[in-house]
C-alpha cells in the first residue's frame, strides 16, 4: 500500500488529532463502515504510515523540566564522525527530537533536562564529546505555544 487515497488520508488526520478513536468512531467521521475503518487502519500500520500511538504529557507531568533547543554544526562531516553523533544522539534520552538541516546549523536538538545545571552539563558533553563538533547554539523555551500541530496556549488578547 504505497499509494493512499482521500479516505486513508482523512484517518490518518483524524488518528493524529485523537489517537484513542475507535473504528466505530472514525466510520462516522470518515464515512466508511468500521470493518473498512478496521482494514485501512491496520494497513496504514503494516506500512508504517502510523508509525505509533503517543499520550502527549503536560511539561510538568514527570517534574520540573527544562526545554532546550540546540544548534549544532559540524566541522567534519566524515561518514565515521556523523555516524558516531548520529549514535550519540539517538542513545541520549535527553534528546527528544533531532533533525538535520540546512542553514548555518547542521542539526537541531531539541532536548528536556531537570535544570540548568543539566542543561549545562548536556552542552559541555556535546562540545567536549564530539570530535566533529565545531559550534553550538543554545535556546531556553520559556513557553510552548503550539506543539504537534496543537496550540497549547492562547495568545495574549486573543479571546
Amino acid at each position: 500500500m504505497d499509494r493512499i487515497d482521500d479516505h486513508d488520508i482523512h484517518i490518518l488526520r483524524l488518528l493524529q488529532g485523537n489517537g484513542r478513536l475507535t473504528n466505530q468512531e472514525l466510520s462516522e467521521l470518515v464515512g466508511l463502515s468500521a470493518s473498512q475503518c478496521s482494514r485501512r487502519r491496520i494497513q496504514l500500520e503494516q506500512t508504517s504510515k502510523i508509525l505509533g500511538y503517543y499520550a502527549r504529557l503536560s511539561p510538568d507531568a514527570l517534574g520540573p523540566e527544562i526545554t532546550g533547543l540546540i544548534e549544532v554544526r559540524l566541522m567534519n562531516h566524515t561518514p565515521e564522525y556523523v555516524d558516531d553523533f548520529h549514535h550519540r544522539i539517538i542513545n541520549d534520552p535527553s534528546v527528544i527530537d533531532a533533525y538535520k538541516t540546512t542553514g548555518d546549523a547542521d542539526y537541531l536538538l531539541k532536548v528536556t533536562v531537570t535544570d540548568l545545571n543539566s542543561l549545562s552539563t548536556l552542552i559541555s558533553q556535546l562540545v567536549a564529546g564530539y570530535q566533529s563538533v565545531a559550534h553550538v547554539k543554545t535556546s531556553v523555551v520559556l513557553n510552548r505555544i503550539k506543539e504537534g500541530g496543537r496550540i497549547l496556549k492562547t495568545p495574549a488578547g486573543s479571546a
